[in-house]
């Protein structure tokens, strides 16, 4: 197996991975999604609430909130020691209170851990007007994806790397420079250099076909390698993208542990 990354920031990774098939690229994938444990506001206790926004619909839109934490101060409730019934080993409260006029933004939310806060300040949770206020005790706590996509820990897609030919016999100059023009990607996969059609970007090629389709029959040939896939992961909680690749390779590693165990059992 090799790994190649070939976009990254703070909040998206891209990366390519050669020597696998299907099966292990799909559940990297649910690892990724459903599988690590995130932080997220599980419980909602208004003491006031006046805006025209109801109590369950406003509890929903806090638990869409990503929030950043600690991972070594947490542990998902159902392994922790209170079995659960919730302490400050799995569970932490923010609190909110304002008044109108003006929009209640995340960054509004005041937490009794500092390590557990919104990872944007200036998401908007309700608009007050003059003379409303609203005021609640939240409880956040770990969880997974699997269980409720407010623990999801990223948004995870990927796709066969094409493998791209061109047959210099088939390919006649002026015509075949329409398969340039046609190219939808920015940057395109294909240019001309020195009369000649050459391959310039072809990881970020999307295998429309357009290509094949205005050259003459024979000219490119586009191809999916079976054993060859890229990766698009978008962080969308308090965790960076390489972190949720690395936890959900730990956590993928760890199941097939256990079912390797499982299996000898049978014997």
């Amino acid at each position: 197996m090799k790994m190649k990354i070939l976009s990254k920031n703070d909040l998206e990774i891209s990366f390519l991975v050669e020597g696998i098939n299907y099966a292990f690229a799909n559940e990297l994938r649910r690892m990724m999604m459903g599988e690590i444990p995130v932080m997220a506001i599980e419980w909602v206790d208004f003491r006031s609430n006046d805006s025209p926004m109801p109590d369950e619909l406003m509890a929903n839109r806090l638990g869409q909130i990503p929030l950043t934490f600690d991972k070594k101060a947490y542990e998902l409730p159902e392994n922790c020691k209170c079995e659960g019934k919730g302490c400050s080993r799995c569970q932490t409260e923010l609190v909110l209170k304002k008044k109108g006029p003006g929009i209640v933004y995340s960054g509004d939310l005041k937490s009794k851990d500092k390590s557990v806060r919104p990872v944007f300040d200036k998401i908007p949770i309700v608009e007050l007007f003059e003379g409303q206020e609203v005021e609640f005790e939240a409880t956040a706590q770990l969880g997974i994806g699997k269980n409720h996509a407010k623990w999801q820990a990223a948004v995870v897609g990927y796709k066969n790397a094409p493998n791209i030919t061109i047959s210099a016999a088939n390919c006649n100059g002026e015509s075949c420079r329409k398969c340039v023009e046609r190219c939808v990607k920015n940057p395109k996969v294909l240019a001309v250099e020195r009369g000649k059609i050459v391959l310039t970007n072809v990881l970020v090629c999307n295998m429309c076909m357009q290509c094949v389709d205005v050259c003459p029959k024979g000219a490119i040939k586009v191809e999916a390698m079976e054993d060859s896939f890229i990766f698009n992961v978008e962080s969308v909680s308090g965790l960076s993208p390489e972190e949720i690749v690395v936890q959900a390779a730990e956590i993928l590693e760890e199941k097939s542990n256990q079912f390797e165990k499982g299996l000898s059992k049978l014997k």
